[in-house]
């Protein structure tokens, strides 16, 4: 990583923000929401700054708790949305645009209790890197007119870990986390007992160490993805034994190890 390239790309992201004056920041306390805040507060000023969360049955309780807590240690203030997306039949429906329906419920939310409150601007921590990705929930915030500065500047997301590590951020190193109904196969319906089996078998593996997994949810089937480096001691007799008894007791029958390990957004992968 070139610091010019990384210190020209800083400088970027500082002008996007000048420019777009008073931001409403859609926050979940993931690394690239993160990043976004802390520094639209330093070059904004935290008054000019507004964190918004999306409390929904699909971001973890552990997540939720985290988000607030760092907006308050940045000295920012902080609103909550209650999203209603799972009372739309597209989205519960579980489609491959399922998360367009998403942002669409979020992001019309967060502009509300933006304009509410008189900030300008709704940002997003979308980077470089998720152009990799199928990301339906792109076009809904360009729909919408969501601003995407962390992408705008060119930063990826090793240069977004790098900066938070550069300010001190305790998310500099933190897994990488999507909405737990990124975890239901498209056209298996999402529904509130779903997710909450999947957080359930989440923290119940991070509880063991397991810091960067993935419980997908195949009905009766939880499939677990860790990453290479953990599959010898997951499969050690008396490790698995016991994940295997904490998974089945997060309401699941069978509990099966993906064999290719993790790797992000795989079930967009599937036909």
């Amino acid at each position: 990583m070139k610091k010019a390239a990384l210190a020209d790309k800083e400088r970027r992201l500082h002008e996007a923000l000048q420019h777009y004056g008073r931001v409403a920041v859609g926050f979940s306390g993931g690394v690239d929401s993160t990043l976004l805040l802390r520094v639209a507060r330093d070059v904004l000023g935290a008054a000019q700054v507004l964190a918004v969360i999306a409390d929904t049955p699909s971001l973890p309780r552990v997540e939720l708790a985290e988000a607030h807590a760092l907006a308050d240690v940045m000295g920012v203030t902080c609103a909550v949305v209650h999203s209603t997306e799972l009372d739309d039949p597209r989205y519960a429906e579980n489609s491959r645009d399922r998360c367009y329906h998403c942002k669409r419920h979020l992001f019309t939310q967060i502009g509300a209790i933006a304009a509410e409150r008189g900030f300008d601007v709704v940002l997003d921590g979308n980077n470089a890197d998720d152009a990799g990705d199928y990301r339906p929930g792109r076009r809904a915030a360009e729909e919408l007119g969501v601003k995407s500065p962390l992408l705008e500047a060119g930063l990826t997301k090793a240069e977004i870990r790098a900066l938070s590590a550069r300010l001190g951020l305790p998310t500099a190193d933190k897994p990488a986390m999507a909405c737990l109904a990124s975890r239901i196969p498209y056209g298996s319906p999402v529904t509130v007992e779903a997710l909450g089996q999947v957080e359930r078998a989440e923290e119940a593996l991070k509880a063991r160490g397991f810091a960067q997994c993935r419980v997908r949810h195949h009905g009766d089937v939880a499939r677990i993805e860790v990453p290479d480096a953990d599959l010898p001691r997951l499969v050690a007799a008396e490790e698995r034994h016991q994940i295997v008894d904490a998974i089945k007791a997060a309401g699941f029958q069978y509990v099966a190890l993906d064999l290719q390990g993790y790797r992000m957004g795989s079930l967009n992968l599937s036909p």
